[in-house]
């Protein structure tokens, strides 16, 4: 069965720096794009980044951009999120999720969540 298996959360100074990996397993990683969500306390999910399932794009949350970078080891069946740069507003549970197709569209999998805590 499909497995979503999120690490690497922690707690984090102002400024600091983080990589969230997902290790997948039960399909055909290459085959899918991967995107990274989060849910702060008390808000809504957020769509944070996404990468197609060759890497040949990316997207990224106005929020984020020029701080976080997504990447994927399809040899490792892993997707990963290296978070620099953070703020408190980072501040989040971060899912990775599995997409329905090589690209962005509807998504079928989430893994169970890391926790990312970002304060001084």
């Amino acid at each position: 069965q499909v497995q979503l298996v999120e690490s690497g959360g922690g707690l984090a100074q102002p400024g600091g720096s983080l990589r969230l990996s997902c290790a997948a397993s039960g399909f055909t990683f290459k085959s899918y794009a991967m995107s990274w969500a989060r849910q702060a306390p008390g808000k809504g999910l957020e769509w944070v980044s996404g990468i197609y399932s060759d890497g040949s794009d990316t997207y990224y949350a106005d929020s984020v951009k020029g701080r976080f970078t997504i990447s994927r080891d399809n040899a490792k069946n892993t997707v990963y999120l290296q978070m620099n740069s953070l703020k408190p507003e980072d501040t989040a549970l971060y899912y990775c999720a599995k997409a329905d197709s090589s690209w962005y569209g509807s998504y079928d999998y989430w893994g169970q969540g890391t926790q990312v805590t970002v304060s001084s």
